[in-house]
């Protein structure tokens, strides 16, 4: 019988690494095939992993929180009916600290014989004096730093419940190497066992989150509030998206009277025929996907900084606030291939399953343009920041009774139309004025020449 290894599984074109929110089996545990192993969570989607293969649990790798890069070994599985014969626990090679030495840290154990179930080593264990727990990987690179228990303790940790984590003990080095950290108590971590331990005085300049034991001095009447897992992961991403490309954003303002009164006249038949809601937002879409096949080079992505891939798929991320605040973007996929009907029940279905946290991760994957509605918050125009790896985002607006200038055959004329901005912010390493500006016309040309007169 063999051994399968449980990969971590790639979540999107721009999604890297995802975080171990819980295991649900741990070692010893046996699964069936597509059984749930553990959770993980990206900065779009929550999701499971499942079970390759049946079998049983014989290592985990990594715990809940790490966070792993796509395409690592997480776990693995003994088929059933292969012994696991408890062995030595081997060592793997780390990344390097930062004076250059590598860092050995206890890979995992193996399940032991019977009806033991040993958890994996990478689980915390209690320091020399009792009082934090700190991973076999932190208390190698203390050893090897020459970190006293003393200084250990004094480290804020960024991980679960105040725990010190890699980055956090390698950033204290390399800070104290640089002279920003002067301790002036030092105590062998030997005798650290049979004495109390001192009172640590050290000039810390480190930046990290804090602890939940430590205090944050502020003035005034104000609440702190943690950024939530998925918070800080859209933050980062829109940090990496405003680093990696030159935002530039164009706006046109578009007159969507005939899309107003044909939506508004055909709504109720609409929901009695196919059963659902029509939303301006396929009616947008389809305005999109007609300038997409009109300007390819806005369907691209830049791979390496010096290569523009062209997608031939036209498929279009529609961004979904959620509940908590928080923001997801499912992906219509082959937009293109559907008609009006199809594009609406698949706007509906993605945005109830979004906000029903119900979406599979590969609906929001593969995503080459991306369409938001800032004008569902009554907002009228909005900048917004492009979807790494797409080069490109549009932002409609809220539709607004305005007065405007008419040409008709007895002269120009003023009148109340539904006007509506639209905005597109574009990468300017490969969509330059010329090309986002004609983009962003077109679809408003296309919303403009609506067919007032189509039958649903």
């Amino acid at each position: 019988m063999a051994q399968i290894e449980l990969i971590m599984p790639k979540m999107g074109e721009s999604i890297m690494e995802a975080t171990i929110l819980k295991w649900v089996k741990n070692v010893g545990d046996s699964v069936e095939a597509d059984e749930t192993i553990l959770e993980i969570a990206t900065d779009k989607v929550d999701s499971e992993v499942p079970s390759p293969a049946a079998g049983v649990i014989s290592q985990i790798l990594f715990q809940e929180n790490d966070v792993v890069e796509i395409g690592k070994v997480i776990a693995i599985i003994a088929t059933e009916g292969e012994t696991v014969a408890p062995v030595s626990t081997p060592r793997v090679e780390t990344s390097s600290s930062s004076n250059g030495h590598k860092v050995s840290e206890p890979a995992m154990k193996v399940i032991q014989p019977a009806a033991q179930v040993v958890k994996p080593v990478h689980e915390a264990v209690p320091a020399a004096n009792g009082n934090r727990f700190y991973s076999p990987l932190v208390k190698n690179i203390a050893q090897t730093e020459n970190i006293s228990a003393q200084e250990l303790d004094s480290i804020a940790g960024s991980g679960k419940d105040g725990r010190v984590t890699k980055t956090d003990i390698l950033h204290y080095v390399s800070q104290k190497k640089n002279g920003n950290i002067t301790t002036t108590t030092s105590t062998p971590a030997a005798q650290v066992q049979t004495q109390t331990v001192p009172q640590v005085s050290t000039t810390n300049k480190i930046s990290s989150k804090p602890s939940p034991q430590t205090s944050i001095q502020t003035d005034g009447n104000v609440e702190i509030v943690e950024m939530d897992r998925m918070r800080k992961l859209i933050a980062d991403h829109m940090v990496m998206s405003k680093r990696t490309s030159p935002h530039v954003t164009s706006f046109i303002e578009a007159d969507v009277t005939d899309i107003v009164d044909w939506r508004n006249s055909v709504k109720a038949d609409f929901q009695k025929k196919y059963g659902e809601k029509i939303t301006y937002t396929p009616i947008f879409m389809e305005a999109v996907i007609k300038a997409l096949r009109d300007f390819p080079m806005v369907n691209v992505s830049v791979q390496d900084d010096n290569m523009i891939v062209v997608k031939k798929d036209l498929n279009i991320g529609m961004a979904t606030a959620l509940p908590s605040g928080n923001l997801i973007v499912p992906v219509i996929k082959n937009a293109d291939h559907l008609n009006l009907m199809g594009l609406t029940k698949s706007v509906n279905d993605l945005a109830r399953r979004a906000r029903e946290n119900k979406l599979k991760p590969e609906e929001i994957q593969g995503g080459t343009f991306t369409l938001t509605n800032v004008g569902t918050f009554g907002n009228v125009m909005g900048t917004p920041i492009i979807n790494q790896p797409q080069v490109a985002i549009l932002a409609v607006g809220a539709i607004r009774k305005k007065p405007a200038v008419m040409e008709t055959a007895y002269g120009d004329v003023i009148a109340v139309r539904h006007l509506m901005f639209l905005s597109l912010s574009y990468d300017h390493r490969v969509v330059d004025g010329f090309l986002g500006g004609s983009f962003l016309r077109k679809i408003g040309d296309y919303l403009e020449a609506f067919d007032k007169t189509r039958t649903i």
